[in-house]
């Protein structure tokens, strides 16, 4: 697991970083992916998007590596995560669309 001891840099409000992680549990979905990161996970996380999702690689899904590149995977995630974040975010003002999956209870699921 990751060493949550290190602090990850905060670049983004809670809420902002909720949406992130809510939108990179998204993109695992929607790739097929059985992972999905909690709030503790996600904040273990020392490195942000690209590094972030190879260093999650490397430690924890290593034996993907042995049946695909490390550039092919991380660019599929990060392209469906864009894509996902971009459907949860609304114009100013609005609520995210991921905030109606927290109050519903649906957005700590976890993947099967």
């Amino acid at each position: 697991m990751f060493n949550a001891r290190q602090a990850r840099p905060n670049h983004h409000t809670d809420d902002e970083a909720e949406a992130h992680r809510h939108a990179y549990n998204a993109a695992f979905e929607k790739l097929g992916l059985t992972w999905h990161w909690d709030a503790t996970t996600f904040s273990a996380l020392t490195l942000q998007g690209r590094d972030g999702v190879r260093a999650y690689l490397e430690t924890e899904q290593a034996h993907l590596l042995r049946a695909y590149e490390a550039d092919f995977l991380i660019e599929a995630i990060e392209t469906a995560k864009v894509n996902c974040y971009a459907g949860m975010v609304r114009s100013p003002g609005q609520r995210p669309a991921w905030s109606a999956l927290r109050s519903s209870g649906t957005a700590n699921r976890v993947a099967a």
